[in-house]
């Protein structure tokens, strides 16, 4: 009783009254003699208790145009009950149907507490700094980019923005679905929506809270419901037009053999008619009515979907709509990109080959100070490396060249840093290299100087991740890297990938990604998987697009179909299995709602079915359907 809702209760109460009555009314002709009429009333009674307001639904939505639902057919076959003589059948139908709908609307609500505990990672306050050094409560909304807030230990941090002062441990799992906590300090970035474990941490905002991550996500699972999969749809416009027709084939049910009763005479008429009354022919067609009403389908349809995107969330897996969930399912294909997704993208300087006439400590230097100026992870490993501050004047006239390198002055230098193309470009003669790893070329005014490689360690769950892939149903892992031969190589046999395409710009990545569109099957998915933000373009491309990294990026959430709120690569297996699970939970639903309504549909028409097998097909159905349903939001099995 304490899960359920003050509306649910007060349905529970009705169900429960009106069976205590039914029962006393049902008992009653056993101890004292009641008339016809008498019986007629005290029946009335159980039944306006359990449904005079489906009787009220049905009446409203007819004035206002929307005729054939559930309402309305549960209306007409339990009133035609009552015109029968069937009354105890008549309020039975209504109760259990009440019944249905109360188990309906719990199941809905328990599919809701999944994502609504998402919904609690949004902090209601924050705790601004002022100039004194106090500290105010606000609204988070009314923050500013550049202020400063203090996150006590225990608290949920309320904006986005870097670590000023303190150290802390926190708790990620509401955003990753991830139990171990990550150790922050200052000059880290910090997302809202994440728990302070420890320390007390002064953080500067770095986005306003409408732009916050936290702000994203919510939006982004608000609107998930908005994007209907096929099966969805269908089911809606099935019972568009299912319904108006299974009211007029009742119709038919009832007027063609009471007027064949009325103008054929005794002798002539069939046998299914023999002995038959008006009567008869009207209580087949109020259960045909009952047998034939849509609920378990259009229940336990969105329902699953529901489930899997609740159960998806619990993961850290954030779907944009059932129709990505389906997708998903069908997927045959899944591309990669390679850094940042199935490696650390953490670069380390491995090994310096320097030219004739140049050192490793100078080609080091030449290198790090031409890249002084970028945010490239390859540029801060060479930066990393040298250990040394480049001094303000020493590199002017920097040009970043797309999918190139770098040009530079430094000390007055020419020198440009970048891969082999860019030494093409320059018409200089460069050395090949077959160790692993990303080369980066090094000239001086026009002059070879030398290569370092730089390597970017394969994360430890991308190790198994072709192998879970492949369980799933997934027929072909593509890579594909800007990287060189070499290390696409290596990668991509150290973790059995089926194919890879290597020093591709990010044009060539679509191209590839087209050309492995036309050669999919038919009914096929593709999918892309990458970090959202240079692979924008190829995620859009694809038929879904799965963002990895996405922890704190704007650009992920904004391309990509599927958010995985970690850099965790085995959660795209985690998500296929869950869709899957998901489409066949749909699909059983589907054809054992069509099915048994199909056989006792016919069974109805034919005389042999009652109202206990119609109550059964409608209710019955319903309650097995939505206890199937439920199963999405089970996704335990899966993290193990």
């Amino acid at each position: 009783m304490k899960n359920l809702t003050r509306k649910q209760r007060k349905m529970l109460f009705r169900i429960l009254l009106a069976a205590a009555l039914l029962i006393a009314v049902k008992l009653l002709p056993t101890a004292l003699p009641v008339p016809g009429w008498a019986e007629w009333v005290l029946y009335l009674v159980p039944y306006a208790v359990i449904g005079w307001d489906v009787l009220w639904k049905a009446v409203r939505n007819i004035l206002n145009g929307q005729v054939f639902d559930e309402n309305f057919l549960m209306a007409l076959a339990t009133v035609g009950a009552f015109a029968t003589g069937e009354y105890a059948e008549a309020v039975f139908v209504m109760l259990f149907y009440q019944t249905g709908e109360l188990f309906q609307d719990y199941a809905v609500g328990k599919s809701r507490q999944s994502i609504a505990a998402l919904m609690d990672i949004r902090p209601e306050t924050a705790n601004l700094e002022q100039e004194d050094g106090t500290l105010e409560e606000v609204d988070p909304e009314d923050v500013e980019v550049g202020a400063v807030v203090v996150v006590k230990p225990g608290e949920r941090i309320p904006l986005d923005g870097v670590v000023l002062e303190g150290s802390s441990a926190l708790d990620t799992a509401a955003l990753t679905g991830e139990p171990a906590p990550r150790d922050v300090g200052p000059g880290d970035a910090v997302i809202s929506g994440c728990v302070n474990r420890s320390g007390l941490l002064r953080v500067k905002v770095t986005k306003p809270c409408e732009e916050s991550t936290v702000s994203k996500i919510l939006d982004l699972v608000e609107n998930a419901g908005e994007k209907k999969a096929a099966s969805e749809n269908f089911i809606t416009r099935f019972a568009r037009y299912y319904t108006p027709c299974v009211v007029l084939a009742a119709l038919a049910l009832f007027l063609l053999p009471t007027l064949a009763l009325v103008l054929v005479p005794p002798s002539a008429q069939p046998g299914f008619l023999a002995g038959t009354q008006w009567t008869g022919w009207l209580h087949r067609a109020l259960i045909f009515l009952v047998i034939s009403c849509p609920c378990a389908l259009v229940i336990s349809v969105p329902l699953s979907f529901f489930g899997g995107i609740g159960g998806a969330s619990k993961c850290g897996i954030l779907v944009k709509g059932s129709n990505y969930l389906e997708v998903l399912s069908k997927t045959e294909t899944v591309v990669f990109d390679k850094t940042g997704t199935l490696t650390q993208g953490s670069f380390t300087v491995t090994a310096l080959h320097p030219a004739p006439g140049f050192d490793e400590q100078e080609l080091l230097e030449l290198a790090a100070l031409a890249e002084s100026w970028s945010s490239h992870p390859i540029s801060l490993s060479l930066r990393k490396a040298w250990g040394q501050e480049a001094y303000p004047g020493r590199v002017t006239d920097v040009e970043e060249i797309a999918g190139h390198g770098i040009t530079a002055k430094v000390d007055g230098r020419a020198v440009c840093a970048g891969n082999s193309r860019l030494m093409e470009r320059e018409g200089v003669r460069w050395e090949p290299c077959n160790q692993p790893g990303t080369i980066v070329h090094v000239t001086a005014e026009g002059r070879y100087a030398g290569h370092i490689i730089i390597s970017d360690l394969l994360k430890p769950e991308a190790k198994t991740l072709v192998e879970g892939l492949k369980a799933t149903g997934v027929k072909r892992a593509v890579m594909l890297t800007g990287d060189t031969e070499a290390t696409a190589k290596s990668v991509a046999r150290e973790l059995g990938l089926d194919e890879y395409h290597a020093q591709l710009l990010p044009a060539d990545k679509v191209e590839r990604v087209e050309e492995l569109l036309s050669r999919k099957s038919s009914g096929a998915a593709l999918a892309f998987v990458g970090d959202g933000i240079n692979d924008a373009p190829v995620l859009s491309r694809a038929d879904v697009g799965i963002a990895m990294g996405a922890l704190g990026s704007d650009a992920a959430i904004e391309a990509a179909d599927i958010v995985l709120m970690d850099d965790n690569p085995a959660k795209i297996a985690l998500a296929m299995r869950i869709s899957r699970k998901t489409l066949r939970i749909v699909k059983e639903n589907i054809w054992f709602a069509l099915g048994v309504k199909g056989v006792v549909l016919l069974l109805g028409a034919f005389g042999t079915a009652t109202m206990w097998e119609a109550v059964f097909a409608d209710v019955g159905v319903a309650f097995l359907a939505i206890l199937n349903a439920m199963r999405c939001l089970h996704v335990e099995e899966f993290r193990k």
